[in-house]
């Protein structure tokens, strides 16, 4: 009884290990720091780095060619009729990420009239401003409602990591270790999202 297919052979040579597969050849000839493009953007647009940074670990986790199963491209997510109204092609990262600043920023004048501000902006970004609008406010969605929560946390913790890294380190140390006051306190947004007005 034969137990190979006809023409594979093996051997036992303990001889040269099998070749590794070739790895996957990056998108980008030049790695992207996408520090420097949310520094970049967010300077332009007069938006939080900390803020596109929180919006980008949500939609991407960092990831230049993260494409989600609607269709939403790069770093920041961005629909192509997103991209295409802001004039970016969202497959490059320095597009992607000054379109959804931009976008970020139209979002942000639009709602800055409300108290609560800041959910509906992240809301808007991830539902659309047409729900925002409809629900006045975050709308009932679970994804939705756990999209801001979670954008909130990486801000909370963005603008925290900001400014630690503006002490000097020994305060820094102090201050990881309960000795020192938190540089300082940060409203509690996420009790807003469970009442939106």
């Amino acid at each position: 009884m034969r137990l190979t297919p006809p023409g594979l052979t093996f051997s036992m040579d303990s001889g040269t290990p099998p070749p590794l597969p070739s790895p996957r050849k990056p998108r980008f000839a030049t790695p992207v720091d996408t520090h420097a493009l949310i520094r970049g953007a967010a300077k332009k647009h007069g938006v939080s780095a900390a803020f596109v940074k929180s919006i980008v670990a949500a939609e991407s986790n960092f990831n230049c060619d993260a494409i989600s199963a609607k269709g939403a491209i790069g770093l920041m997510q961005l629909m192509p009729e997103t991209a295409r109204e802001y004039g970016a092609d969202p497959n490059i990262p320095e597009q992607n990420v000054d379109a959804g600043t931009h976008y970020l920023r139209v979002l942000m004048d639009k709602y800055r009239k409300y108290g609560n501000s800041l959910p509906r902006v992240i809301a808007a970004y991830n539902a659309g401003p047409g729900r925002v609008d409809r629900y006045h406010g975050v709308p009932p969605f679970r994804e939705t409602r756990r999209y801001v929560v979670r954008v909130l946390h990486f801000l909370r913790h963005f603008e925290i990591e900001g400014v630690a890294s503006d002490m000097p380190s020994s305060r820094r140390v102090s201050a990881r270790r309960g000795n020192q006051p938190a540089p300082y306190n940060l409203m509690n947004l996420e009790s807003r999202i469970r009442d939106p007005q």
